[in-house]
């Protein structure tokens, strides 16, 4: 089966870069939210995007064009899935969130729609138990900033057809993109790790072993990661680490318990750049301030 038509189901900031990769790679993209204000600070992403990438050489105005020609938005799941041959779940990683969304695209959507879910942790067996297909659901995981990011971590569940995963590898290899094929288990590959360096980082932040911008420096330069772990984790949510802290926990045990300060943090608001504050300060036009 040839994929034409992509729904994207949450707008937020994995959301708007999947749909962003997957207009630039010439499907029929629709993203679905259930927020106005989010589909429209979306559009408006992939417009400034485009033209950075414009300005680096990296996109002709002609690719561009036909980016936003095929990115579309919409505030109605439930008449866009209809026409979707691959949907992409994008949701807060919320079990009763992404199981209303699969109970209702499995209402609405064809009998040959491919179900993938961009969770960064939870099974994809429970996922495709949400619906009555589950040989055509898997995990499809993306990487923040998606557009820049060159993996996808593809995770089948338990009765996730070969023909399924042939059909998403094909679809992300078009995306621009490699992938690897990742046994099931709590936190996949990335996700675990990921989670277990965030929450090191914030221990050894609450025990005063150095200043947040002197871990993110000798993490970056010492180990040669691109990010920092608190840069990382202001990028992607300390909400969202700590959800996955939380799920992977109580999966895979003690070592994975989150560390007191970052569980502060989040109760005081500060989720990182989509608050304006979290370990760093974001709030001059969504700057870094030391």
């Amino acid at each position: 089966m040839a994929i034409q038509n992509v729904t994207v189901m949450g707008a937020g900031v994995m959301g708007r870069g999947i749909a962003y990769v997957s207009a630039l790679a010439g499907f029929h993209t629709t993203l679905v939210d259930i927020s106005e204000k989010q589909l429209q600070e979306a559009y408006e992403h992939a417009k400034q995007t485009t033209q950075k990438g414009i300005k680096r050489g990296k996109l002709t105005d002609i690719q561009a064009q036909n980016l936003l020609d095929n990115l579309h938005t919409s505030l109605h799941f439930e008449t866009t899935i209809e026409s979707a041959d691959l949907l992409i779940e994008a949701v807060p990683e919320k079990r009763e969130l992404k199981k209303s969304v699969m109970e209702m695209a499995e209402e609405h959507a064809p009998d040959h729609t491919i179900f993938a879910s961009n969770t960064s942790t939870i099974s994809p067996t429970e996922i495709a138990s949400f619906t009555k297909r589950p040989e055509k659901v898997a995990v499809m995981h993306f990487f923040n900033p998606v557009h820049l990011m060159p993996l996808v971590e593809i995770v089948k569940g338990l009765e996730t057809s070969e023909q399924t995963v042939k059909i998403i590898r094909e679809s992300a290899e078009k995306m621009g993109k490699e992938t690897v094929d990742v046994n099931e288990f709590p936190g996949f590959v990335t996700s675990r790790i990921s989670a277990m360096v965030g929450n090191e980082a914030f221990h050894m932040l609450q025990e005063g072993v150095a200043t947040a911008e002197d871990i993110d420096k000798a993490i970056r330069l010492g180990l040669n990661y691109p990010m920092g772990p608190f840069e990382l984790g202001d990028l992607v949510g300390l909400d969202a680490r700590l959800n996955n802290l939380k799920y992977l926990h109580e999966t895979l045990g003690e070592k994975f318990r989150p560390a007191p300060l970052l569980e502060q943090y989040v109760k005081a608001g500060r989720l990182g750049r989509k608050s304006g504050k979290g370990v760093y300060d974001y709030t001059s036009k969504g700057e870094l301030i030391k």
